[in-house]
């Protein structure tokens, strides 16, 4: 019980000598407040991003592997990852076969390219994707009015075209485009379409971004609309996406898919295959660990803050040791111990840091909230990074107050006393 009225005793003095400067006190603080605030908003700006990350990649699911062409080389130098023209639709049927690939569950041909969609005097740059029915069911897309590609319309090279939310919203507004037709312009070719359906708003992921993409059946991509063959005839794709029933088939699915297009292309064991695989679980897990690493850089650089506001507090307490070496004198003369002494002064320095910290940290949840407001970037402030400042703001104020408060203990009472 006497420990504890010592102790509030010493918390009373230590906030009296801290209000006898109110205004130096408070400029103490604002370098450790600082500090903490960029940290907390940092954090929370990277633990966003990260999660931004993790969703993007996350929302296509993660049983989903994508399949593109290889780079091509060119007198010894190798192009982009996507731009060869290895992959065809024979690759597609092959890999849709269950006795070759008994672990897909649906495979999603694609062959995309930029066009131009125009509705009178409304026209918007556009992916255009020619796919198969079993796109909807790989990437999980829901129809907001009409219908998606179906079987028949690949069969008989329909002309017909789905367009994703943000298209019909641009090129009709409130209207129901359902029925009308659009034009779509790819270089000197442009063909007239009937929209089918109309998807619902969905956002996107890394891979596709549905709500800005017009979809038509893939047949009618590679003919009537862009020159889908390669130097051989055959129709090419520009990718394929397949996917598995669960997430722990993934791996399995991927052995199986590349077995069949390496044996399909006659590429031999020592040989680098003519296409790149990109398993979306090992991706995510890359993305997650790049995304945490810029978190930790980022609360480093803040944290640097705080060790200018560290630095601060230290050069204060030592003013303040100075100024009250008559006092030091007085306190220990009439009985208080070195230990005593040291632990008022490192006490004044633990409260400065952390209520300079406290302060901080609703400065920096309130940066946090601003900017996830504003929409510019999202911002998540996990309690983690809370608890991460104020501790790297308590470790501040015993680091930077040890060595003043050391220095008012070892101060000798009768040279103190004498002290003018």
């Amino acid at each position: 019980m006497t420990a504890l009225v010592d102790l509030l005793e010493m918390v009373e003095v230590a906030l009296d000598s801290l209000l006898v400067n109110k205004t130096r006190s408070m400029l103490t603080m604002l370098g450790v407040t600082i500090g903490v605030a960029a940290v907390v908003a940092l954090l929370s700006i990277g633990t966003g991003a990260q999660a931004s990350i993790t969703e993007r990649i996350s929302s296509a699911g993660t049983n989903l592997i994508t399949i593109l062409p290889g780079a091509p080389r060119e007198r010894g130098v190798r192009g982009a990852v996507g731009t060869g023209q290895k992959l065809t639709n024979k690759d597609a049927e092959a890999l849709s076969d269950k006795g070759n690939v008994p672990d897909a569950e649906f495979v999603a041909p694609e062959y995309s390219r930029g066009a131009q969609a125009i509705f009178g005097e409304s026209n918007v740059n556009v992916d255009v994707a020619g796919v198969t029915p079993s796109y909807q069911d790989v990437f999980g897309l829901s129809v907001a009015s009409g219908r998606f590609v179906i079987e028949k319309d690949v069969m008989q090279r329909s002309s017909v075209a789905v367009l994703g939310y943000q298209v019909a919203q641009d090129l009709f507004g409130d209207v129901d485009p359902v029925g009308k037709r659009i034009k779509v312009a790819a270089g000197k070719r442009k063909i007239s379409l009937r929209v089918a359906g109309v998807l619902a708003e969905s956002g996107g992921s890394i891979f596709s971004r549905p709500d800005e993409a017009v979809y038509v059946p893939i047949s009618t991509a590679q003919i009537k609309l862009f020159h889908g063959r390669n130097a051989r005839g055959q129709l090419i794709l520009s990718r394929i996406y397949m996917k598995a029933p669960t997430k722990d088939a993934v791996d399995r699915m991927q052995s199986e898919a590349e077995e069949v297009l390496k044996a399909r292309h006659g590429i031999g064991p020592a040989d680098e295959p003519d296409f790149r695989i990109y398993n979306q679980a090992t991706l995510l897990k890359t993305a997650s660990g790049v995304a945490q690493t810029m978190t930790i850089f980022l609360g480093a650089i803040a944290a640097i803050s705080l060790l200018v506001g560290g630095i601060g507090i230290m050069n204060i307490m030592l003013v303040s040791v100075t100024e009250r070496t008559r006092e030091i004198g007085l306190r220990k003369a009439v009985g208080a111990r070195r230990g005593d002494i040291l632990f008022q002064f490192l006490l004044e320095a633990v409260m400065l840091s952390l209520l300079g910290g406290v302060i901080g940290v609703l400065l920096g949840i309130g940066i946090a909230r601003v900017v996830d407001t504003t929409g510019m970037m999202r911002s998540v402030v996990a309690p983690g990074s809370i608890v991460l400042a104020l501790s790297f703001s308590l470790a501040t104020g015993l680091f930077f107050g040890m060595y003043p408060a050391n220095k008012a203990a070892r101060l000798s009472p009768i040279e103190a006393l004498r002290y003018e």
